[in-house]
């Protein structure tokens, strides 16, 4: 069976102003995350990966949840015809509260 074709990431720059406020030390663990996930199969719905409606403030329509007790989540999109995903911002959601970038976000 063959491989699923590799997507090329692509980060928006407001997704890296985004990682910059968390901490370093959980940068490798999101930056594996999303290469793991999100490279093959981005467009397949599982139990951490779905499609967002509405879409988010970002543009983003689909979310990406991960890590210890799914803190952190990924927004993104994607274009299967370029074979592309975007990252259009990176976030940590503590209880019912969703940081990105630093600020409160209401979703």
């Amino acid at each position: 069976m063959a491989k699923a074709p590799k997507f090329t990431l692509s980060f928006a720059p407001e997704a890296v102003g985004h990682l910059k406020a968390i901490e370093r030390k959980h940068h490798g663990l999101i930056r594996d995350t999303i290469e793991r996930q999100l490279c093959r199969t981005p467009h397949v719905e599982t139990r951490n990966r779905k499609p967002l409606e509405p879409p988010t403030p970002w543009g983003a329509v689909w979310e990406l949840r991960f890590g210890p007790a799914n803190r952190f989540r990924v927004f993104y999109e994607f274009d299967a015809a370029s074979h592309t995903v975007g990252i259009l911002a990176v976030g940590v959601k503590e209880g019912s509260r969703l940081c990105v970038g630093g600020e409160e976000i209401d979703l």
